[in-house]
Protein backbone atom coordinates (compact mmCIF):
# COMPACT_ATOMS: atom_id res chain seq x y z
CA UNK A 1 0.00 0.00 0.00
CA UNK A 2 1.67 3.44 -0.85
CA UNK A 3 2.55 5.46 2.07
CA UNK A 4 -0.30 8.35 2.82
CA UNK A 5 0.42 11.99 4.73
CA UNK A 6 -0.98 12.06 8.24
CA UNK A 7 -3.97 13.55 9.65
CA UNK A 8 -3.41 16.13 12.62
CA UNK A 9 -4.07 14.44 15.73
CA UNK A 10 -7.10 16.99 16.15
CA UNK A 11 -9.01 15.56 13.24
CA UNK A 12 -8.87 12.12 14.31
CA UNK A 13 -11.85 12.45 16.85
CA UNK A 14 -14.32 9.98 17.01
CA UNK A 15 -17.51 10.51 14.29
CA UNK A 16 -20.22 9.36 16.06
CA UNK A 17 -22.86 10.51 18.95
CA UNK A 18 -22.24 9.09 21.58
CA UNK A 19 -25.04 7.30 24.05
CA UNK A 20 -24.20 8.05 27.96
CA UNK A 21 -22.17 5.43 29.84
CA UNK A 22 -25.43 5.07 32.29
CA UNK A 23 -27.74 4.33 29.38
CA UNK A 24 -25.33 1.68 27.54
CA UNK A 25 -24.79 0.13 31.56
CA UNK A 26 -28.75 -0.03 31.83
CA UNK A 27 -29.02 -1.92 28.78
CA UNK A 28 -26.27 -4.48 28.77
CA UNK A 29 -27.21 -4.94 32.61
CA UNK A 30 -30.48 -5.89 30.97
CA UNK A 31 -28.66 -7.92 28.56
CA UNK A 32 -27.07 -10.09 31.57
CA UNK A 33 -30.56 -10.36 33.03
CA UNK A 34 -31.48 -12.16 29.22
CA UNK A 35 -29.15 -15.43 30.68
CA UNK A 36 -29.27 -14.75 34.24
CA UNK A 37 -31.85 -18.06 34.48
CA UNK A 38 -30.15 -20.09 32.45
CA UNK A 39 -26.69 -19.71 34.04
CA UNK A 40 -24.81 -18.65 37.40
CA UNK A 41 -23.08 -14.88 37.57
CA UNK A 42 -19.51 -17.11 36.99
CA UNK A 43 -20.73 -17.73 33.81
CA UNK A 44 -22.86 -14.93 32.13
CA UNK A 45 -20.32 -12.42 33.04
CA UNK A 46 -18.17 -14.20 30.36
CA UNK A 47 -20.39 -13.74 27.73
CA UNK A 48 -21.42 -10.57 28.62
CA UNK A 49 -18.25 -8.97 29.15
CA UNK A 50 -16.93 -11.02 26.10
CA UNK A 51 -19.58 -9.50 24.30
CA UNK A 52 -19.21 -6.10 24.84
CA UNK A 53 -14.78 -6.52 24.30
CA UNK A 54 -16.30 -7.86 20.61
CA UNK A 55 -19.09 -4.56 19.94
CA UNK A 56 -16.55 -2.53 20.93
CA UNK A 57 -13.65 -3.88 19.12
CA UNK A 58 -16.59 -3.63 16.15
CA UNK A 59 -17.42 -0.10 16.70
CA UNK A 60 -14.10 1.32 17.15
CA UNK A 61 -12.84 -0.14 13.87
CA UNK A 62 -16.19 1.10 12.07
CA UNK A 63 -15.25 4.69 13.88
CA UNK A 64 -11.84 4.46 12.59
CA UNK A 65 -13.21 3.27 9.11
CA UNK A 66 -15.61 6.21 8.62
CA UNK A 67 -12.83 8.45 10.19
CA UNK A 68 -10.34 6.82 7.30
CA UNK A 69 -12.82 7.46 4.66
CA UNK A 70 -12.96 10.93 5.20
CA UNK A 71 -8.94 11.41 5.22
CA UNK A 72 -9.17 9.58 1.79
CA UNK A 73 -11.37 11.48 0.30
CA UNK A 74 -10.14 14.73 1.75
CA UNK A 75 -6.73 14.09 0.19
CA UNK A 76 -8.54 13.24 -3.66
CA UNK A 77 -7.97 9.28 -3.48
CA UNK A 78 -9.74 8.21 -6.09
CA UNK A 79 -12.50 6.03 -5.16
CA UNK A 80 -11.15 2.45 -7.22
CA UNK A 81 -7.97 3.02 -4.56
CA UNK A 82 -10.52 3.78 -1.79
CA UNK A 83 -11.53 0.11 -0.92
CA UNK A 84 -7.94 -1.16 -0.81
CA UNK A 85 -7.08 1.55 1.69
CA UNK A 86 -10.09 0.98 3.42
CA UNK A 87 -8.60 -2.46 4.11
CA UNK A 88 -5.25 -1.69 4.98
CA UNK A 89 -4.62 -3.17 8.13
CA UNK A 90 -1.60 -0.84 9.04
CA UNK A 91 -4.32 1.61 8.87
CA UNK A 92 -6.00 0.70 12.19
CA UNK A 93 -3.37 -0.75 14.10
CA UNK A 94 -1.27 2.11 13.67
CA UNK A 95 -4.22 4.10 15.65
CA UNK A 96 -4.10 1.60 18.31
CA UNK A 97 -7.41 0.01 16.63
CA UNK A 98 -7.85 -3.85 16.79
CA UNK A 99 -8.05 -5.24 12.78
CA UNK A 100 -11.48 -6.64 12.84
CA UNK A 101 -12.17 -9.08 10.28
CA UNK A 102 -15.65 -8.71 7.70
CA UNK A 103 -17.24 -11.96 9.42
CA UNK A 104 -16.21 -10.66 12.68
CA UNK A 105 -17.89 -7.07 12.29
CA UNK A 106 -21.08 -6.23 14.57
CA UNK A 107 -23.31 -5.62 11.28
CA UNK A 108 -22.59 -9.20 10.08
CA UNK A 109 -23.24 -10.64 13.55
CA UNK A 110 -26.36 -8.52 14.15
CA UNK A 111 -27.55 -9.61 10.79
CA UNK A 112 -26.94 -13.50 11.45
CA UNK A 113 -28.34 -13.57 14.86
CA UNK A 114 -31.56 -15.20 14.22
CA UNK A 115 -29.89 -17.64 11.30
CA UNK A 116 -29.98 -20.14 14.54
CA UNK A 117 -26.50 -20.65 14.50
CA UNK A 118 -25.51 -17.40 16.56
CA UNK A 119 -22.93 -19.34 18.45
CA UNK A 120 -20.76 -20.70 16.27
CA UNK A 121 -20.82 -17.11 14.56
CA UNK A 122 -19.93 -15.15 17.99
CA UNK A 123 -17.05 -18.09 18.23
CA UNK A 124 -15.65 -17.84 15.13
CA UNK A 125 -15.26 -14.02 15.33
CA UNK A 126 -13.64 -14.15 18.50
CA UNK A 127 -11.15 -16.82 16.84
CA UNK A 128 -10.77 -14.58 13.87
CA UNK A 129 -10.01 -10.79 15.87
CA UNK A 130 -7.40 -13.11 18.00
CA UNK A 131 -5.73 -14.71 14.82
CA UNK A 132 -5.34 -10.91 13.49
CA UNK A 133 -4.27 -9.35 16.81
CA UNK A 134 -1.75 -10.76 18.57
CA UNK A 135 -2.12 -9.42 21.40
CA UNK A 136 -5.27 -11.05 22.10
CA UNK A 137 -3.85 -14.57 21.48
CA UNK A 138 -5.65 -16.97 24.10
CA UNK A 139 -7.66 -14.03 25.42
CA UNK A 140 -11.47 -14.16 23.85
CA UNK A 141 -14.22 -16.20 25.15
CA UNK A 142 -15.07 -19.28 22.61
CA UNK A 143 -18.19 -20.05 24.85
CA UNK A 144 -20.90 -19.36 22.71
CA UNK A 145 -21.80 -22.26 20.88
CA UNK A 146 -22.20 -24.93 23.23
CA UNK A 147 -25.14 -27.44 24.08
CA UNK A 148 -25.98 -25.86 27.83
CA UNK A 149 -25.79 -21.97 25.95
CA UNK A 150 -29.82 -21.44 25.09
CA UNK A 151 -29.44 -19.87 21.61
CA UNK A 152 -32.52 -18.25 21.45
CA UNK A 153 -31.61 -16.21 24.84
CA UNK A 154 -28.24 -15.88 23.34
CA UNK A 155 -29.69 -14.02 20.12
CA UNK A 156 -32.03 -12.15 22.18
CA UNK A 157 -28.63 -10.91 23.93
CA UNK A 158 -27.45 -10.12 20.51
CA UNK A 159 -30.12 -7.87 19.63
CA UNK A 160 -29.87 -6.02 22.98
CA UNK A 161 -25.70 -5.30 22.45
CA UNK A 162 -27.14 -3.87 19.14
CA UNK A 163 -28.66 -0.93 20.55
CA UNK A 164 -25.79 -0.02 22.74
CA UNK A 165 -23.03 2.15 20.46
CA UNK A 166 -19.61 2.58 21.75
CA UNK A 167 -18.45 4.99 19.31
CA UNK A 168 -17.17 8.52 21.22
CA UNK A 169 -17.33 11.81 20.78
CA UNK A 170 -15.03 15.22 21.90
CA UNK A 171 -16.61 14.88 25.37
CA UNK A 172 -16.53 11.43 25.74
CA UNK A 173 -13.57 9.03 23.51
CA UNK A 174 -15.60 5.28 22.64
CA UNK A 175 -12.79 3.95 25.00
CA UNK A 176 -13.82 6.46 27.89
CA UNK A 177 -17.34 5.20 27.44
CA UNK A 178 -16.96 1.06 27.12
CA UNK A 179 -14.09 1.95 30.25
CA UNK A 180 -16.94 3.28 32.56
CA UNK A 181 -19.18 0.55 31.41
CA UNK A 182 -16.62 -2.64 31.68
CA UNK A 183 -15.92 -1.42 35.46
CA UNK A 184 -19.56 -0.87 36.22
CA UNK A 185 -20.05 -4.45 35.40
CA UNK A 186 -16.57 -5.71 37.35
CA UNK A 187 -18.37 -4.38 40.08
CA UNK A 188 -21.86 -5.87 39.51
CA UNK A 189 -20.93 -8.81 38.89
CA UNK A 190 -18.42 -9.38 42.16
CA UNK A 191 -21.62 -8.00 44.22
CA UNK A 192 -23.52 -10.89 42.09
CA UNK A 193 -20.95 -13.83 42.78
CA UNK A 194 -20.64 -12.99 46.29
CA UNK A 195 -16.95 -13.99 47.71
CA UNK A 196 -15.86 -15.02 44.51
CA UNK A 197 -16.05 -12.10 43.58
CA UNK A 198 -13.73 -10.67 45.78
CA UNK A 199 -10.90 -12.68 42.99
CA UNK A 200 -11.22 -10.08 40.57
CA UNK A 201 -12.06 -6.84 42.27
CA UNK A 202 -11.06 -4.72 44.46
CA UNK A 203 -13.48 -1.26 45.70
CA UNK A 204 -12.61 1.64 43.44
CA UNK A 205 -12.13 4.15 46.55
CA UNK A 206 -9.36 1.99 47.83
CA UNK A 207 -8.13 1.44 44.32
CA UNK A 208 -7.78 5.01 43.97
CA UNK A 209 -6.50 5.75 47.33
CA UNK A 210 -3.45 3.12 46.73
CA UNK A 211 -2.85 5.03 43.54
CA UNK A 212 -3.17 8.65 45.08
CA UNK A 213 -0.20 7.94 47.55
CA UNK A 214 1.91 6.29 45.29
CA UNK A 215 1.74 8.60 42.67
CA UNK A 216 3.05 6.50 39.60
CA UNK A 217 3.30 9.09 36.91
CA UNK A 218 6.20 7.39 35.62
CA UNK A 219 8.18 3.81 35.43
CA UNK A 220 7.56 0.41 35.98
CA UNK A 221 3.83 -0.72 37.83
CA UNK A 222 3.82 -4.59 39.08
CA UNK A 223 0.36 -5.89 40.83
CA UNK A 224 1.27 -9.82 41.48
CA UNK A 225 -2.65 -10.79 41.81
CA UNK A 226 -3.80 -8.15 39.34
CA UNK A 227 -7.29 -9.28 38.95
CA UNK A 228 -9.25 -7.73 36.32
CA UNK A 229 -6.49 -5.31 36.05
CA UNK A 230 -7.85 -2.22 38.64
CA UNK A 231 -4.52 -0.66 39.76
CA UNK A 232 -3.00 -0.37 36.36
CA UNK A 233 -6.53 1.25 35.06
CA UNK A 234 -6.80 3.47 37.87
CA UNK A 235 -3.02 4.29 37.58
CA UNK A 236 -3.45 5.48 34.05
CA UNK A 237 -6.37 7.59 34.76
CA UNK A 238 -4.30 9.59 37.79
CA UNK A 239 -1.52 9.92 34.81
CA UNK A 240 -4.30 11.39 32.56
CA UNK A 241 -6.07 13.91 34.97
CA UNK A 242 -2.78 15.02 36.52
CA UNK A 243 -0.99 15.06 32.72
CA UNK A 244 -3.34 14.24 30.10
CA UNK A 245 -3.98 11.18 27.86
CA UNK A 246 -0.68 11.45 25.91
CA UNK A 247 1.43 10.58 28.98
CA UNK A 248 0.01 7.20 30.08
CA UNK A 249 2.64 5.97 28.10
CA UNK A 250 5.21 6.98 30.38
CA UNK A 251 4.12 4.00 32.54
CA UNK A 252 4.38 0.20 31.80
CA UNK A 253 2.58 -2.43 33.15
CA UNK A 254 3.29 -6.23 34.79
CA UNK A 255 0.83 -7.84 36.25
CA UNK A 256 0.33 -12.02 37.25
CA UNK A 257 -3.11 -13.11 37.79
CA UNK A 258 -3.79 -16.94 39.16
CA UNK A 259 -7.43 -17.46 37.55
CA UNK A 260 -7.40 -18.19 34.29
CA UNK A 261 -10.64 -16.85 33.40
CA UNK A 262 -9.71 -13.20 35.31
CA UNK A 263 -6.37 -13.17 33.63
CA UNK A 264 -8.40 -13.03 30.44
CA UNK A 265 -10.82 -9.96 31.77
CA UNK A 266 -8.05 -8.29 32.78
CA UNK A 267 -6.30 -8.19 29.50
CA UNK A 268 -9.10 -7.24 27.91
CA UNK A 269 -9.66 -4.52 30.68
CA UNK A 270 -6.53 -3.03 29.90
CA UNK A 271 -6.99 -3.25 25.67
CA UNK A 272 -10.02 -1.70 26.53
CA UNK A 273 -8.10 1.34 28.34
CA UNK A 274 -5.76 1.59 25.18
CA UNK A 275 -3.10 0.18 27.91
CA UNK A 276 0.05 -1.90 27.17
CA UNK A 277 0.57 -4.77 29.84
CA UNK A 278 3.04 -7.58 30.40
CA UNK A 279 -0.03 -9.73 32.12
CA UNK A 280 2.35 -12.61 30.99
CA UNK A 281 1.87 -15.08 28.32
CA UNK A 282 -0.82 -17.20 30.48
CA UNK A 283 -2.22 -16.88 34.40
CA UNK A 284 0.01 -18.85 36.60
CA UNK A 285 1.02 -18.71 40.61
CA UNK A 286 3.25 -16.07 41.90
CA UNK A 287 4.29 -18.13 44.19
CA UNK A 288 5.23 -21.24 42.58
CA UNK A 289 6.04 -20.01 38.75
CA UNK A 290 6.84 -16.39 39.00
CA UNK A 291 6.28 -15.14 35.68
CA UNK A 292 8.56 -11.88 35.90
CA UNK A 293 11.36 -13.03 38.41
CA UNK A 294 13.69 -10.19 36.93
CA UNK A 295 11.37 -7.38 37.21
CA UNK A 296 12.50 -3.98 39.52
CA UNK A 297 9.82 -1.94 39.64
CA UNK A 298 9.05 1.80 40.53
CA UNK A 299 5.88 1.11 42.01
CA UNK A 300 4.16 -1.91 43.46
CA UNK A 301 0.04 -1.86 44.15
CA UNK A 302 -1.36 -5.20 45.19
CA UNK A 303 -4.83 -6.85 46.98
CA UNK A 304 -3.76 -9.72 47.26
CA UNK A 305 -6.16 -12.46 48.44
CA UNK A 306 -5.90 -12.48 52.35
CA UNK A 307 -5.10 -14.82 55.17
CA UNK A 308 -4.40 -17.38 52.47
CA UNK A 309 -4.06 -20.93 53.94
CA UNK A 310 -2.82 -22.96 50.76
CA UNK A 311 -0.05 -21.67 49.04
CA UNK A 312 3.09 -22.82 47.74
CA UNK A 313 5.67 -22.21 49.81
CA UNK A 314 9.55 -23.33 49.63
CA UNK A 315 11.76 -23.38 52.37
CA UNK A 316 14.46 -22.48 50.35
CA UNK A 317 12.67 -19.27 48.57
CA UNK A 318 15.65 -16.38 48.45
CA UNK A 319 12.29 -13.87 48.36
CA UNK A 320 12.32 -15.04 52.04
CA UNK A 321 14.62 -12.58 53.11
CA UNK A 322 13.10 -11.48 56.54
CA UNK A 323 11.45 -14.45 57.31
CA UNK A 324 10.03 -17.96 56.01
CA UNK A 325 6.29 -17.23 56.22
CA UNK A 326 4.36 -19.62 57.95
CA UNK A 327 2.52 -22.29 55.99
CA UNK A 328 -0.76 -21.39 57.11
CA UNK A 329 -1.18 -17.87 56.29
CA UNK A 330 0.81 -16.19 52.89
CA UNK A 331 0.48 -12.83 54.24
CA UNK A 332 4.18 -12.10 54.52
CA UNK A 333 4.93 -14.16 51.97
CA UNK A 334 3.02 -11.72 49.65
CA UNK A 335 5.33 -8.42 51.21
CA UNK A 336 8.46 -10.23 51.26
CA UNK A 337 7.31 -11.24 47.13
CA UNK A 338 6.72 -7.42 46.48
CA UNK A 339 9.62 -6.19 48.65
CA UNK A 340 11.81 -8.66 46.80
CA UNK A 341 10.59 -7.06 43.50
CA UNK A 342 11.36 -3.25 44.08
CA UNK A 343 13.94 -0.93 42.82
CA UNK A 344 16.07 0.97 44.22
CA UNK A 345 13.84 3.68 45.09
CA UNK A 346 10.36 1.55 44.51
CA UNK A 347 7.47 2.16 46.87
CA UNK A 348 4.25 -0.11 47.52
CA UNK A 349 1.12 -0.25 48.38
CA UNK A 350 -0.41 -3.45 49.55
CA UNK A 351 -4.03 -4.44 51.38
CA UNK A 352 -3.56 -6.65 54.04
CA UNK A 353 -6.10 -7.69 56.66
CA UNK A 354 -5.28 -6.38 60.23
CA UNK A 355 -4.26 -9.12 61.64
CA UNK A 356 -0.70 -8.66 59.66
CA UNK A 357 -0.40 -5.50 61.90
CA UNK A 358 0.06 -7.44 65.49
CA UNK A 359 0.21 -11.44 64.56
CA UNK A 360 2.44 -12.88 66.41
CA UNK A 361 1.82 -16.77 65.69
CA UNK A 362 3.73 -18.85 63.51
CA UNK A 363 7.27 -16.12 63.18
CA UNK A 364 4.73 -13.30 61.78
CA UNK A 365 6.24 -11.07 64.50
CA UNK A 366 9.49 -11.69 64.05
CA UNK A 367 9.21 -10.83 60.08
CA UNK A 368 7.58 -7.59 60.55
CA UNK A 369 10.17 -6.66 63.20
CA UNK A 370 12.98 -7.02 60.92
CA UNK A 371 10.83 -5.37 58.17
CA UNK A 372 10.69 -2.03 60.60
CA UNK A 373 14.26 -2.77 61.25
CA UNK A 374 15.04 -2.65 57.98
CA UNK A 375 13.27 0.85 57.99
CA UNK A 376 11.14 -0.56 54.86
CA UNK A 377 7.76 0.54 56.35
CA UNK A 378 7.10 4.01 55.72
CA UNK A 379 3.26 4.40 56.38
CA UNK A 380 0.12 1.96 57.71
CA UNK A 381 -3.51 2.97 57.34
CA UNK A 382 -5.94 1.28 59.31
CA UNK A 383 -9.37 1.33 56.97
CA UNK A 384 -13.03 1.80 57.90
CA UNK A 385 -14.84 -1.32 57.91
CA UNK A 386 -17.65 -2.54 54.99
CA UNK A 387 -15.23 -0.91 52.55
CA UNK A 388 -15.05 -4.91 51.11
CA UNK A 389 -19.03 -6.21 50.19
CA UNK A 390 -17.18 -9.68 49.59
CA UNK A 391 -15.66 -10.39 52.76
CA UNK A 392 -16.14 -8.77 56.59
CA UNK A 393 -12.22 -8.88 57.33
CA UNK A 394 -10.99 -5.85 58.50
CA UNK A 395 -8.47 -4.36 55.93
CA UNK A 396 -5.16 -2.04 56.19
CA UNK A 397 -2.68 -0.25 54.26
CA UNK A 398 0.69 -1.15 54.13
CA UNK A 399 2.87 1.26 52.35
CA UNK A 400 6.40 0.27 51.81
CA UNK A 401 9.45 2.13 50.48
CA UNK A 402 13.11 0.81 50.09
CA UNK A 403 14.47 4.56 50.42
CA UNK A 404 13.21 7.15 52.79
CA UNK A 405 15.66 9.77 52.53
CA UNK A 406 15.70 12.94 50.64
CA UNK A 407 16.73 11.07 47.12
CA UNK A 408 14.27 8.30 47.73
CA UNK A 409 11.02 10.02 45.46
CA UNK A 410 10.80 8.95 42.01
CA UNK A 411 10.81 11.93 39.84
CA UNK A 412 11.21 14.19 42.47
CA UNK A 413 12.09 17.81 41.14
CA UNK A 414 13.46 19.23 45.17
CA UNK A 415 14.58 16.68 47.52
CA UNK A 416 12.02 15.31 50.05
CA UNK A 417 12.06 14.98 53.82
CA UNK A 418 14.39 12.58 55.44
CA UNK A 419 12.12 10.05 56.84
CA UNK A 420 14.49 7.62 57.72
CA UNK A 421 14.05 5.49 60.76
CA UNK A 422 10.55 6.83 60.55
CA UNK A 423 6.66 5.70 59.98
CA UNK A 424 3.44 7.30 59.63
CA UNK A 425 0.62 6.09 61.19
CA UNK A 426 -2.67 6.78 60.03
CA UNK A 427 -6.21 5.83 61.43
CA UNK A 428 -9.01 6.34 58.90
CA UNK A 429 -11.65 3.45 60.57
CA UNK A 430 -14.04 6.77 61.21
CA UNK A 431 -13.82 7.74 57.62
CA UNK A 432 -16.20 6.94 54.34
CA UNK A 433 -19.82 6.95 53.83
CA UNK A 434 -22.48 4.17 53.57
CA UNK A 435 -22.79 3.52 49.42
CA UNK A 436 -26.19 1.18 50.59
CA UNK A 437 -26.59 -0.48 53.67
CA UNK A 438 -24.23 -3.00 53.30
CA UNK A 439 -21.14 -1.43 51.61
CA UNK A 440 -18.97 1.83 52.68
CA UNK A 441 -17.18 3.94 50.20
CA UNK A 442 -14.00 6.35 50.84
CA UNK A 443 -15.29 10.04 49.84
CA UNK A 444 -13.24 12.32 47.29
CA UNK A 445 -12.39 14.70 50.41
CA UNK A 446 -11.28 11.12 52.86
CA UNK A 447 -8.98 10.53 49.48
CA UNK A 448 -7.47 13.61 49.42
CA UNK A 449 -6.67 13.91 53.28
CA UNK A 450 -5.39 10.48 53.45
CA UNK A 451 -2.89 10.89 50.52
CA UNK A 452 -2.45 14.60 51.57
CA UNK A 453 -1.24 13.78 54.98
CA UNK A 454 1.07 11.14 53.67
CA UNK A 455 3.09 13.69 50.94
CA UNK A 456 2.91 16.15 53.25
CA UNK A 457 4.78 13.58 55.99
CA UNK A 458 7.62 12.89 52.75
CA UNK A 459 7.78 16.04 51.67
CA UNK A 460 6.61 15.66 47.95
CA UNK A 461 6.95 18.00 45.36
CA UNK A 462 2.54 17.73 45.31
CA UNK A 463 2.81 19.17 49.20
CA UNK A 464 5.18 21.53 48.53
CA UNK A 465 2.86 22.91 45.55
CA UNK A 466 0.40 23.06 48.03
CA UNK A 467 2.02 24.16 50.97
CA UNK A 468 0.83 21.45 53.08
CA UNK A 469 3.23 21.02 55.93
CA UNK A 470 3.09 17.94 58.12
CA UNK A 471 1.55 17.81 61.76
CA UNK A 472 0.37 15.03 63.83
CA UNK A 473 -3.42 14.93 64.55
CA UNK A 474 -4.76 13.58 67.77
CA UNK A 475 -7.11 10.48 66.88
CA UNK A 476 -5.80 10.82 62.91
CA UNK A 477 -2.32 10.67 62.17
CA UNK A 478 0.94 10.40 64.12
CA UNK A 479 4.94 9.84 63.29
CA UNK A 480 7.10 7.60 65.22
CA UNK A 481 10.52 6.62 65.22
CA UNK A 482 11.89 3.29 65.29
CA UNK A 483 12.20 3.55 69.14
CA UNK A 484 8.49 3.84 69.86
CA UNK A 485 7.61 1.17 67.51
CA UNK A 486 10.06 -1.17 69.46
CA UNK A 487 8.55 0.17 72.72
CA UNK A 488 5.17 -1.04 71.41
CA UNK A 489 6.50 -4.94 70.53
CA UNK A 490 6.88 -3.77 66.64
CA UNK A 491 3.22 -3.67 66.44
CA UNK A 492 2.41 -1.35 64.30
CA UNK A 493 -1.74 -0.82 64.54
CA UNK A 494 -2.42 2.89 64.10
CA UNK A 495 -4.52 3.02 66.87
CA UNK A 496 -1.50 2.99 69.57
CA UNK A 497 0.48 5.57 67.99
CA UNK A 498 -2.59 8.31 67.32
CA UNK A 499 -4.20 8.67 70.43
CA UNK A 500 -7.44 9.68 71.01
CA UNK A 501 -9.12 12.79 69.43
CA UNK A 502 -9.23 15.71 71.36
CA UNK A 503 -12.81 16.15 72.43
CA UNK A 504 -14.34 20.08 72.02
CA UNK A 505 -15.57 21.47 75.28
CA UNK A 506 -19.56 21.55 75.34
CA UNK A 507 -20.77 24.67 77.42
CA UNK A 508 -23.27 23.82 80.13
CA UNK A 509 -26.01 25.52 78.31
CA UNK A 510 -25.49 22.75 75.47
CA UNK A 511 -25.74 20.21 77.63
CA UNK A 512 -28.71 21.25 79.16
CA UNK A 513 -30.05 22.05 75.79
CA UNK A 514 -29.06 18.82 74.35
CA UNK A 515 -30.94 17.13 77.48
CA UNK A 516 -33.60 18.77 76.78
CA UNK A 517 -33.88 17.96 73.25
CA UNK A 518 -33.11 14.03 73.94
CA UNK A 519 -35.55 14.44 76.48
CA UNK A 520 -38.40 15.51 74.45
CA UNK A 521 -37.70 12.92 71.38
CA UNK A 522 -37.58 10.35 73.95
CA UNK A 523 -41.25 11.29 74.90
CA UNK A 524 -42.40 10.83 71.14
CA UNK A 525 -41.36 7.67 71.07
CA UNK A 526 -42.72 6.68 73.87
CA UNK A 527 -46.17 7.97 72.39
CA UNK A 528 -45.87 6.60 69.24
CA UNK A 529 -45.20 2.82 71.19
CA UNK A 530 -48.54 3.76 73.43
CA UNK A 531 -50.48 4.03 69.81
CA UNK A 532 -48.74 0.92 68.41
CA UNK A 533 -49.88 -0.90 71.20
CA UNK A 534 -53.16 -0.04 71.47
CA UNK A 535 -53.63 -0.80 67.59
CA UNK A 536 -52.26 -4.31 67.97
CA UNK A 537 -54.92 -4.73 70.89
CA UNK A 538 -57.09 -3.79 69.08
CA UNK A 539 -56.26 -5.81 65.99
CA UNK A 540 -56.18 -8.81 68.57
CA UNK A 541 -59.55 -8.39 69.55
CA UNK A 542 -61.17 -8.90 66.20
CA UNK A 543 -59.59 -11.86 66.14
CA UNK A 544 -62.12 -15.34 66.59
CA UNK A 545 -60.21 -17.96 69.03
Amino acid sequence: MPPRKKQPADDQNALFTVSSAKEIQAILWKAADKLRGSMDAAQYKEFVLGLIFLKYVSDAFAERREQLAKELAAEGIADDRLAAFLEDQDEYTGHHVFWVPETARWPWIAANAKSGDIGETLDRAMDEIMKANPALTGVLPKIFNKDNVDQKRLAELVDLITDARFGGNEDKPAQDVLGEVYEYFLGNFARAEGKRGGEFYTPSSVVRLLVEVLEPYEGRVYDPACGSGGMFVQAAKFIEAHRGRSHKADISVYGQELNERTWRLAKMNLAIHGIDGNLAPRWGDTFADDKHPDLKADYVMANPPFNIKDWARSEGDPRWKYGTPPKGNANYAWLQHMISKLGERGTAGVVLANGSMSSQQSGEGEIRQALVDADLVACMVAMPSQLFRTTQIPACLWFLAKDKGPGGVKGQKTPAADRRGQILFIDARDMGEMADRTERILTDADLAKIAGTYHAWRGTDSAKDTGDAYEDVPGFCASADLKTVQGHGYVLTPGRYVGAAEAEEESAEAVVEKIARLTEELYELFDKSDLQSKSIRMQLGRIDV
